[in-house]
Parts: structure tokens; C-alpha cells; sequence
């Protein structure tokens, strides 16, 4: 693997809760405020009342708490006015369009690169895919249209902008063209380590020399009602709305919202350029922990793996890092895992200061990453380390370990780095499995590291190395299989369902090699499993793929069956029923939310899910760029395994988009030549020619 360029961060910009700019994220966290506040009127679209529950009772179709993190005052600072697009095409955009076009933008402003030809300028941001709340509105519209005795309920209902379906891939795309973007734009989604990867393929993009000026970073503007009911159902939600992390007492996550983006450079391009420089990204390590103990369930070895990948492309030792951003969400289990796993790498220091920005926004799932790196330049700016909030008390796991948590703000003094620098690590992990951990120093080095490293510049490992297919599985409407595909190809037969629609016929999995209980796998959306079955045909003729070296790459957008328990849950509005007549009207709808119907929900597990069946733990996310998702895909791996990061790779895509909503989406929003739906599933494994042929 090769070592890694160091990347100038020169630009930075925010929207969270409490903070719509990196200066008053930085004043609110030194000053120890706590930005957890209750649901605001009209977001979840229902009477908090009709969805709030003690944790004691039953929770189906309830949560514990409607207690988060959430942006408030953007109106206030939004100007849709001077993209690359009419202002009012912007306005009747989701949030999730709108706070990424302002995010961006300003981060280019702040980097001083707003007005510059952006024919070199790219993005790539995480986005959780899971469905806005413009999203779930349209998909209501369409549910409950569908259905005969629901009819009357959808009259009434404002379906909004058809293209917020495609809230996945779209923001990316719109991106591209607001701001100009002339090397494109991308979504992933890799959960709560999203805006880490996101950063972390951003500066491939500039090490490789694709591009001048790279936007990374993550939104996350769900559908709050989903993400409040499926945390309940996973037992994962904070019953009293109050996020502690290492607290022996914190009970759970307090989920939040917002938005975040960093403008990065080359070092040298930025050193030569006079760009004001924020911090300077000295490494980014990436895992994912494989078959573990559970989808759920963290594992030590696979942050380990990400940790210490971190040091080892920086050419760092963790006795560097004077602060530690911990990912800790609040769980026992979840932070008792990390302070194992981050004790092991940082076996060896003593009294590291370590902090969570989750303490004082909640947990910002896809930005908590980059919120985090923002938080630590901004201390390093003002030679501050900040406090972390409700620690009276400290989980056991902290009792012997290298660390300390900052219960107050400090100075940070380069007395106490090991070399006079001040540096910090950054930690996300993720559901499904995804790990990531960022290295990040001050500025003051710039100079010294450019001379350090510049008979290196621009020399790229991912250059045009022969990759080799080595296997292939598909599905693509009613042809089944590579044999079904090739024979419907070269009879030029349509590959029709018996309704004369592309619609792929029913998944067949065979039980006894699936890692899943079935009835986890009957909650699973289709695309999980579509992705399993055409994993199986692909890996059949392959040899074993190595563990820890194999990434995971597919290209999908949000199912709208996914939006189907907001439609569910949103019938509470209908006026005059009964708790009879409720039960049996989100009967007709769609089943309850149950843990195993939130992990075959989640959209990274469309990747994720793959990990675990075959014990593969290389970097694992789903990408989104609509009709792009899949080749994007396949870019990435195709220059992981040059690169030498991966030894293999698992690169699909899939688009079951014969759904009904999709399908009033595309005919609202879609060219005619682009409506025809079809629904497809493909896998990919890749391998090095040389490797394969050895």
C-alpha cells in the first residue's frame, strides 16, 4: 500500500444543529452547550403524541423519545439565488438538496475558490440513504392511492416534487451541475463512517491528479420519524433523549441532523496558491469487520484494522495524537468496544485526551465524521481542547486504559505533542460493519511536509494496471442468470415478465448457505437480497477471495418500499379512527417495523450484507449517482486494487425500478425515452490480471 499525500483542508462549512458555520459550532462546543432539544412542530408529519411511547410498553410503531439534534435558522442563511440553476427549482428541492448545494458552496467560498473555473473541481459526500421526508410524502401519495380503501386518505395529501425520489443520487448529480463541478459529483453511503470515506476517496481524487479542488463531506436530512421509530426498534435510542457518551448510565443514541463539507487541495498546489490552510489530512484508514458477531454487534479487530491503517499510510505513530474525536454514540456496548479497540492501537500513551462531539449534537450519522474533523481544526486554531458534556461518571472500560476524557476546555499546547505539532485522530464506525479513522495536524507544517514529500507529487498508483473479471452474476428483468442473459442478447428477446413489464421474477436464495435467519431475510428489502442471489452466481466460479483485502462496491439508490413505514405510521392523521380501525388501516399498508426490518431497510447493508455472508472486510458502501451508481462503482475498485488498498473486489449495482413509486416518479420527472422501468441486479469480482493469473 502506498503511503498517503497529505491533503489542505482550505475550506470548511456546516449546517447543524445549533451552528449553521464551523465559529459557532466552535462556540457552542467550548462552551459546553447542549444542542438536544424536542422535535420540532410539523417534522414528522404526525402528533408526537400518536408516536411516543414509555420504553416499558410495547414500542411497535413507537418510539421512546422524540428528543434530537436538529438544524434550525437555515432560511436565515440559505440563498438559492447564484448556482448554476434556477432558484426556484432549488426551493422546491427536500432540505437534503438544499443544505448540500449552501454547504458546498460555502466551503468553496470559505476556501476562496467560489468564483474559480471549476473544471477541476469535484465532490464526493456521504449521503444516508434512507427516505426524506420529501421522499416519504411522495411515496405516500403513491401507497396510498394504490390502495382501494386508502384512496380517499391521498386526495388529501401533497405529494411535492417527484424528483425527490430519487433524493439518493440526484443531490450529487444537481451538485455537478449548480456548482459546475467539471470532474462530477457522488454520493455514498457507508452509515456512520460515511463523511470519513467520503473524505478519504476525495483525496485519491487529488493524489491521483483527476482533479484540483475536491468537496467532501456527508449530509444526513432522513426522514426523522424513521430514524426515531427504527432506533426504538433496534433498542439503540436514548429512552430519556439525553446523549452521554462513557457514561456508565448513557442509554442509548439521540439522533441528530445537519450537513458538512471540507474543500480540499493538494498540499503543495495549496502551499504554492497562498490558500489559507485549516489542518492538513495525513492518512485515512478504512475496514469493515466482516462476518464479526453481528450485524450490530461492533468488533475490535475491524477498528483496529482501520486505526492502525490510519498510521501506517501516515507514517505516524499514535504517541503523535494529542486529541482523540471518538466515534462513541452513547451505547455501553458500542463505547465499551471502542475504548478497547482504540486502547489497543494507542497502546503505550498515557492520559490522551479523548471527546465526542455526540455529546453535545447527538448523533449525526453520515456527518458525524466530518462535524467531527471540523470540530478538531477549529481547536487546533484556537490551541483548545474542548470539553465533552455529562461525564460525571466514566464507564469502567476507561479504568486503566491510556485515556481521558476532557470534562472541561484546556489548553493545547504543543508542550503537550510528542514532536511540537498538534495533531488528532478522528473515528467513525458505522452499522453493518464500516470502520474509519482519519489523522489531521495543524497547519504550521505545511511547508516542511510539501519539501518532505515532493519527489513524490503527482505520482499516481492507480495508473492503468490490467484488471481482470473473474466473475460475473446477474439478473436483469425476467432473464435470470449470466446463461438467460447471454441467450436473451443474442436472440435480441426481450426479457419480459408474463405482464409484458421488466420486472424481475421472484428471489431465489438457497437457505441453507445464507449466514441470515430466514425471517431476517423475509425482512430484508428486495434489493439485499437480489444483491445475494447474483453475489452467489458470481462467486461460483471464483477462487477464495482473501479476508481482509476484499472491498465491497455497489451502486443502488433508495428503495421506495423503504417509505412504506412512514406511510404506515402516518395514518394516525386520519381522522375519527379507532385503535381497531388503525391497526387494520397500517395493516393494509405494509407489517410493522421490527430490528430485523431496520437492518434490511438500511441502505449501506445492500453492501454490508455481502460482508457478512462471505467474511470479506475490506472498505464496504453503497454508492449513489443514479444511472451513473454502478460504473462509479467500479472507478472506485478498479483503482483501490491499482493502488494496492485491496487485493480484490465485489463491485455491483442494482435498481428494482418496476415499484410503483418509482414509477410515478419517473413519469413526472423523466425524459419519455427514459421512463420504461426495468428492474436489474449485477455483480462483479476483480482481481489484479497478474493476481488473477497466478
Amino acid at each position: 500500500m502506498s503511503e498517503f499525500s497529505p491533503i489542505a483542508i482550505v475550506g470548511r462549512a456546516c449546517v447543524l444543529p445549533g451552528a449553521t458555520s464551523p465559529a459557532e459550532l466552535w462556540e457552542q462546543v467550548v462552551s459546553g452547550a447542549d444542542l438536544i432539544s424536542t422535535v420540532p412542530d410539523d417534522r414528522w408529519g404526525i402528533a408526537p403524541a400518536d408516536a411516543l411511547c414509555d420504553p416499558d410498553e410495547d414500542s411497535t410503531d413507537r418510539s421512546w423519545s422524540d428528543r434530537g439534534g436538529y438544524v434550525s435558522g437555515f432560511d436565515d442563511v440559505f440563498d438559492p439565488t447564484g448556482f448554476l440553476l434556477p432558484a426556484e427549482e432549488i426551493t422546491d428541492l427536500d432540505p437534503v438538496f438544499q443544505w448540500t448545494f449552501h454547504t458546498a458552496r460555502e466551503a468553496l467560498r470559505d476556501a476562496g475558490y467560489e468564483s474559480q473555473e471549476p473544471s477541476r473541481f469535484g465532490a464526493v459526500f456521504g449521503n444516508l440513504s434512507f427516505p426524506s421526508a420529501g421522499m416519504a410524502a411522495f411515496a405516500q401519495a403513491i401507497h396510498l392511492a394504490d390502495h382501494p380503501d386508502r384512496r380517499d386518505d391521498a386526495d388529501d395529501l401533497e405529494s411535492g416534487d417527484a424528483r425527490n425520489r430519487f433524493m439518493s443520487g440526484l443531490p450529487a448529480l444537481m451538485l455537478e451541475r449548480a456548482l459546475g463541478l467539471g470532474v462530477g459529483a457522488m454520493a455514498l453511503d457507508a452509515a456512520c463512517a460515511s463523511s470519513l470515506y467520503a473524505i478519504k476517496l476525495a483525496c485519491d481524487r487529488l493524489s491521483d491528479g483527476d482533479a484540483d479542488l475536491m468537496l467532501a463531506g456527508a449530509v444526513n436530512c432522513a426522514d426523522d420519524l424513521f430514524i426515531h421509530e427504527g432506533f426504538t426498534a433496534l433498542n439503540a435510542l436514548s429512552p430519556t433523549g439525553q446523549s452521554r457518551p462513557f457514561h456508565p448510565e448513557a442509554n442509548g443514541l439521540v439522533p441528530a441532523e445537519g450537513c458538512g463539507f471540507i474543500a480540499l487541495r493538494r498540499l503543495e498546489d495549496a502551499v504554492r496558491d497562498g490558500d489559507t490552510i485549516h489542518g492538513i489530512i495525513r492518512g485515512v484508514g478504512l475496514s469493515n469487520d466482516g462476518r464479526g458477531r453481528g450485524m450490530l454487534a461492533p468488533s475490535v479487530d475491524g477498528q483496529v484494522r482501520a486505526m492502525q491503517t490510519a498510521f501506517d499510510v501516515a507514517g505516524l505513530a499514535p504517541s503523535d495524537i494529542s486529541l482523540l474525536e471518538c466515534h462513541a454514540t452513547g451505547t455501553s456496548v458500542g463505547d465499551a468496544t471502542e475504548i478497547a479497540s482504540s486502547s489497543q492501537v494507542y497502546d503505550g500513551c498515557a492520559d490522551l485526551p479523548i471527546g465526542s462531539l455526540k455529546s453535545n449534537t447527538g448523533h449525526l450519522i453520515t456527518a458525524a465524521g466530518v462535524a467531527g474533523v471540523i470540530k478538531v481544526i477549529e481547536a487546533m486554531r484556537h490551541e483548545v481542547r474542548p470539553p465533552t458534556l455529562h461525564v460525571d461518571e466514566e464507564i469502567d472500560a476507561l479504568h486503566d486504559s491510556p485515556f481521558r476524557i476532557l470534562g472541561a476546555a484546556e489548553p493545547w499546547a504543543r508542550t503537550d505533542a510528542a514532536d511540537g505539532v498538534l495533531r488528532a485522530g478522528v473515528s467513525a464506525f458505522g452499522f453493518g460493519g464500516n470502520n474509519a479513522h482519519l489523522i489531521v495536524e495543524e497547519p504550521a507544517t505545511a511547508a516542511q511536509l510539501v519539501e518532505a514529500t515532493r519527489p513524490a507529487a503527482h505520482e499516481s498508483d492507480s495508473s492503468t494496471a490490467p484488471i481482470a473479471l473473474v466473475g460475473i452474476g446477474v439478473a436483469a428483468a425476467a432473464a435470470v442468470g449470466r446463461r438467460a442473459f447471454r441467450d436473451a442478447l443474442l436472440s435480441n428477446t426481450p426479457c419480459l415478465d408474463t405482464d409484458g413489464t421488466g420486472r424481475m421474477p421472484d428471489i431465489e436464495l438457497q437457505l441453507a448457505a445464507q449466514k441470515f435467519p430466514p425471517n431476517d431475510l423475509k425482512a430484508a428489502l428486495s434489493q439485499q437480497l437480489a444483491m445475494l442471489q447474483v453475489t452467489d452466481e458470481a462467486l461460483a466460479d471464483t477462487n477464495s477471495l482473501p479476508t481482509n483485502t476484499t472491498g465491497i462496491y455497489v451502486g443502488m439508490g433508495t428503495d421506495p418500499e423503504a417509505a412504506r413505514f412512514g406511510t404506515r405510521w402516518r395514518l394516525a392523521n386520519q381522522a375519527g379512527a379507532t385503535a381497531q380501525s388503525l391497526a387494520e388501516a397500517r395493516g393494509t399498508v405494509g407489517p410493522p417495523l421490527t430490528a430485523a426490518g431496520v437492518l434490511g431497510t438500511m441502505p449501506n447493508l445492500v453492501a454490508n450484507r455481502l460482508n457478512s455472508q462471505y467474511d470479506v472486510a475490506g472498505p464496504s458502501f453503497t454508492v449513489s449517482g443514479e444511472e451513473h451508481s454502478g460504473l462509479d462503482a467500479l472507478r472506485l475498485a478498479s483503482r483501490a486494487l491499482r493502488a494496492g488498498e485491496i487485493d480484490a473486489a465485489m463491485v455491483g449495482a442494482v435498481d428494482l425500478s418496476c415499484d410503483a413509486v418509482h414509477v410515478a416518479a419517473a413519469t413526472e420527472a423523466l425524459a419519455e425515452e427514459r421512463r420504461t422501468p426495468g428492474d436489474a441486479a449485477v455483480m462483479l469480482v476483480l482481481k489484479r490480471l497478474d493476481d488473477a493469473e497466478r
